[in-house]
């Protein structure tokens, strides 16, 4: 009888797990975000404090203009740790959020122009973010104030999941067609 009622159970949940498909797509998308995002965080704050503690200088450039980054070594530990998270994000959504067979290349590509867009808009919403602190309070500016600058990084990066969801889950990450008998077409 126990067996029984553990083998319903078992068949409840999967019945359960099958109808809330979806829901279950969007949980382990937020959870590779999640895990991308703090290695993302740790990796910008120890560019930033410690590994690039001694790099100076300005950045002269439009695209960083239009950023509004100028500083080296901002540049430097944003770049770098972006790289880092994104490239996470990707694995983790192919492999395990989306378990995705499309084509590799293409999957690439079109999530290097998401990210691209996905950066400029939020070197958009981070400036408005900072200017929305600093009107606050001076001394929240994100080039001085390292707590701040976490703050403003990590709103900056829970914004674009308006976007971010629906592009890995139906352009980026998509499993390839099947025919009637569930095979893959070839």
């Amino acid at each position: 009888m126990e067996a029984q009622d553990c083998g319903n159970k078992e068949t409840e949940r999967k019945n359960w797990s099958a109808r809330h498909a979806e829901m279950w797509k969007f949980l382990k998308f937020l959870f590779a975000g999640t895990v991308s995002s703090a290695v993302e965080l740790v990796a910008h704050l120890l560019l930033l404090e410690v590994i690039l503690a001694g790099v100076s200088g300005e950045v002269h450039n439009p695209v960083f203009a239009f950023l509004h980054m100028s500083d080296r070594r901002v540049i430097l530990a944003y770049m770098i740790s972006t790289a880092i998270g994104y490239a996470i994000a990707f694995v983790m959504n192919r492999k395990i959020s989306f378990k995705a067979d499309a084509n590799v290349a293409l999957s690439i590509f079109l999530y290097v122009l998401m990210v691209i867009a996905t950066i400029f808009a939020n070197g958009w919403i981070g400036d408005n973010i900072n200017s929305l602190f600093m009107h606050m309070n001076p001394a929240l500016d994100a080039a001085s104030n390292t707590t701040s600058a976490l703050v403003q990084k990590i709103i900056c990066m829970i914004i674009p999941t308006a976007w971010t969801y629906p592009c890995n889950r139906f352009i980026i990450h998509r499993k390839k067609k099947t025919n009637g008998s569930g095979e893959s077409k070839g």
